[in-house]
Formats: C-alpha cells, sequence, structure tokens
C-alpha cells in the first residue's frame, strides 16, 4: 500500500524581551540557576501577573508578517498540569482567543512553492527547566526560563515530508530572526519545534492517529527524527497493529523515537480565562502603527534581489536566508557596483565556506563587507588574478592585512606586461616538446595543461585572459 504523510509542526520562538511575560524579571540567557526567577515567577500566594507590553508588540508584528488576523479581542487562559518545573501548577497561555489567526508562509521545494497554512499563534508564558545531572539520582529544578515569553506557531498538517518540514522551520526561523522578535538559537532553546506526525493511505482525506515528536532542537534531527517516525508507523500498520497516540522523544544517539508519555488532549489542561488578567484589546490604529516598522521580508528581499541584481532565484534565496548575510551583500555591492554575480559568488562561496568551517554566523565574520569589496575591485581592474584573490582572502580572514597593503607587500600584483607573458609561454613551450606535438596532432585537452603550466611558472600571476589569447597564439602556429 502506498502511504501519505501528514505533519503539522508547532514552534516556540521565544521572544525576544528583556523582562519576562508577566513579570520584570530578566530573561537573559546563562545566569545561574534561580537567579533570575521572581515571586511572580515562583508562583506565591498573593502576586499578580503584569503583561509585557512589548511581546503583545512582537506577536501583532508577527501575525502581520504572515497575513494572519490579528483580533480585537485575544485572551489569557489557565492551561493546567503538575509538573515540577511549573510551580503555579498551571501554564498562563491562549486557547479559544489566541492573538494571531490564521496566516500562511510559502516555502519552497525543488524549484515548486508551496503554501502552508498558519492556523494560529498564541503567546505563552515558558516553564522551568528539570536538571537530572549531577545530582546522583535526584532532579534538580531550575526556574530562570519560567515566565520567559513565548510565541507558539500552529502550522495547519499541510507537510507532506520531513524535507517540507524543513524547509518550513528554515522559513520561519528566517522569518521572526529578519523581524527582530527572536534571535533563534535552536542550541539555547529559544526556537523549539513539536512535530504531529501521522500516516494515511495514499488518495484518502481522514487523518491517522498521530503522535508528536517533541523538544526538537536541530533542522538535521527534526528531519531525522520525522522520517524515523514515518517508517515506524507504516511498519506497525502494514503488521496490523495500532498506532498509540502519544508523545515520543528522540534519541538522535540511536537515531530512534521512544515513548514519553501519551498525548494529552486540550480537556486534559481544563482551560478557563485567567481571573488575573483582562482580555487584551488591540485598536487598527495600533496595528496601523506597526506596519511601518515592519522590515523588507524574506520572500520581497528576494524577489528584488533577482530583479534589481538578475540574480537566479536559487543565489537570491541563499542570501536573504539571513537578514544579516543579505545585509553584508548588499553592502558589498553597494561598492563594487554593476558586479553582483561576482559579489554574489564569493559571499556564498569562499567567505560561507570559511564561515561554516569556523562554525561562525555572518555578524562573526573575519572579513568585513567592505574589505571584501576592495578585494573584488583588485580582481575587476587586473591588479590581482582571482587565484591570488583566494590566497589573499585566506590572508585577511587570518588578519593578516589589507587587501592592497598585502599586494604591495608580498609582490603579488598580475603580470600583464604581454611581452613577460610572451617569454613564460615561450619557455614552457620548449619545455614541453612531446605535449606541443601531441596538440598540434588533434588532442586539443592538452591546452589546459599549457595554460596551467604557464600560471604555474608565472606564480599565479600571469592575467589568465591573456594567457588563454596569446597561448592560442602560440599553439596553432
Amino acid at each position: 500500500m502506498n502511504w501519505e504523510t501528514v505533519i503539522g509542526l508547532e514552534v516556540h520562538a521565544q521572544l525576544a524581551t528583556k523582562s519576562k511575560l508577566f513579570s520584570g524579571a530578566s530573561t537573559a540567557y546563562g545566569a545561574p540557576p534561580n537567579t533570575q526567577a521572581c515571586l511572580i515567577d515562583l508562583g506565591l500566594p498573593g502576586v499578580l501577573p503584569v503583561l509585557n507590553a512589548e511581546a503583545v508588540r512582537m506577536a501583532c508584528q508577527f501575525g502581520l508578517a504572515i497575513q494572519a488576523t490579528v483580533p480585537a479581542r485575544s485572551v489569557f487562559a489557565r492551561k493546567n498540569y503538575f509538573y515540577p518545573d511549573l510551580p503555579k501548577g498551571y501554564q498562563i497561555s491562549q486557547y479559544e482567543l489566541p492573538i494571531v489567526q490564521g496566516g500562511q508562509l510559502k516555502i519552497e521545494i525543488d524549484t515548486l512553492e508551496k503554501t502552508i497554512g498558519i492556523t494560529r499563534a498564541h503567546l505563552e508564558e515558558d516553564a522551568g527547566k528539570s536538571l537530572h545531572e549531577d545530582f546522583h539520582g535526584l532532579s534538580g529544578i531550575d526556574l530562570n526560563r519560567a515566565g520567559t515569553p513565548l510565541l507558539e506557531i500552529v502550522s495547519e498538517p499541510d507537510l507532506r515530508s520531513a524535507k517540507e518540514a524543513v524547509a518550513y522551520l528554515k522559513k520561519l526561523h528566517s522569518l521572526v530572526r529578519y523581524l527582530n522578535i527572536c534571535d533563534g538559537n535552536l542550541q539555547e532553546g529559544s526556537f523549539r519545534c513539536d512535530a504531529n506526525v501521522s500516516i494515511r493511505p495514499l488518495g484518502t482525506t481522514t487523518l491517522g492517529t498521530r503522535t508528536e515528536l517533541k523538544n526538537l532542537n536541530s533542522f538535521r534531527f527534526i528531519e531525522r527524527a520525522i522520517n524515523f517516525e514515518v517508517e515506524r508507523q507504516i511498519a506497525l500498520l502494514e503488521n496490523g497493529q495500532k498506532i498509540q497516540q502519544e508523545t515520543r522523544l528522540y534519541d538522535a544517539e540511536k537515531n530512534e523515537t521512544r515513548p514519553m508519555r501519551s498525548k494529552e488532549e486540550a480537556n486534559d489542561y481544563r482551560y478557563f480565562p485567567d481571573p488575573d488578567l483582562l482580555p487584551l484589546v488591540i485598536s487598527p490604529q495600533f496595528l496601523t502603527q506597526l506596519i511601518p516598522t515592519l522590515p523588507e521580508l524574506p520572500d520581497a528581499k528576494r524577489d528584488r534581489f533577482m530583479r534589481d541584481y538578475e540574480l537566479s532565484s536559487y543565489d537570491a534565496n541563499v542570501l536573504t536566508q539571513s537578514r544579516e548575510l543579505a545585509d553584508y551583500f548588499e553592502e558589498v555591492v553597494s561598492t563594487v557596483p554593476g558586479e553582483p554575480k561576482l559579489c554574489a559568488n564569493w559571499v556564498m562561496g569562499d567567505l560561507s565556506a570559511l564561515l561554516n568551517k569556523h562554525h561562525l554566523d555572518i555578524t562573526q565574520s573575519k572579513v568585513t563587507a567592505q574589505q571584501l569589496a576592495k578585494l573584488l575591485k583588485r580582481i575587476l581592474d587586473n591588479t590581482i588574478s582571482g587565484k591570488i584573490a583566494k590566497q589573499l582572502f585566506e590572508a585577511m580572514w587570518n588578519q593578516e592585512g589589507e587587501p592592497d597593503a598585502l599586494i604591495e607587500k608580498q609582490g603579488l600584483q598580475q603580470v600583464t606586461d604581454e611581452g613577460a607573458i610572451d617569454k613564460i609561454i615561450d619557455q614552457v613551450i620548449q619545455q614541453n616538446p612531446k605535449q606541443l606535438a601531441d596538440y598540434r596532432s588533434g588532442k586539443e585537452k592538452l591546452f589546459g595543461f599549457f595554460v596551467g603550466q604557464v600560471m604555474k611558472l608565472s606564480q599565479g600571476k600571469a592575467n589568465p585572459a591573456q594567457v588563454n589569447e596569446l597561448l592560442k597564439q602560440k599553439l596553432s602556429g
């Protein structure tokens, strides 16, 4: 039987506020345990929550960015459950009337565009964290995260493969960072994903029994976890067994999922409106004032890059994955006008390779946009060859100096004197009589050999275009 995968994602994006959702305690990452939890976060009797206006603004910005409805009235509810890291015994969230309703996000899979529906996005506070290491069989509780503002973004079950799920997550990750409402740090837990996965016979419309994969914190693990879960469910059904609705954890070392607990339904949490919080009322004027504060969003920036810089869809998508990378590229292009493809190749190629090698973000690049632009100008004015430029780029990355100073210091100026190149070509031809005879007898692939020898003898300084032109003349004689 052929099966269809159905995936819906719930993403928790930690909002980049300086204080918590209902208290003034700090949200800074990395503080010693339990040093950033105030009386409100600890749920002591008599304390009252006060809503963080900045979190509301960020949620509304997100709603506008995905063309969602931001209703005039939304309501906070208490989600009741007992767990050691939840001191109050309930989590303040939103249920029936969330702050963002509907919306969509477009993804691209193998050059085909697909629209993924977003059901809702709601504000809620985070819980604390249970610590199980170094306690000799006991568990510790760190309540620093308790009360941290989250925006939970729930997709429609529109995703049909792990590949689509990862594409959606990367697009969403890019969007919240463009909006500057979340730093998107998966390792620190500020961008977390739960995946609801089910399968059904291909061609049917009834949803199958789903399992929830919890707290996946890397794009690679998300893809692997979903793929494993799909195969597990297919094997169960094809062997005549049933799928249990449950929450499962992914073990990256064993590349498998395992049961965590039975999956709760909404009524298990006994939601009811929080009596300590008034309904949240958002005026049309507030939303109107927010619209000009939105940055140029990823899709619009990609389209502009394709239109203004005549870049391919692939190049434009890569360069607009992050706002910082797009800004870096545009700073290079503005200094090297008329050469967007050359700039794009260097940013996506040599620069990105070194960033990946050293596990750095574009904001941590050891070569600034202005420095890269200076290097590219030296290629364009024939001061250096592309090969020499790559060597210089490594030196610049290692903080050895500016491009012009390095060229001068190391004597790397490109040889463009036709007479000098002629002499080098003559020498190469004299040293390789057999290859010359073979070339003239029809083995034209040897042309590359002669180019390589000339460049080697000139230590990479000879102008490649001139080398090619003069070689053709000499070899044909």
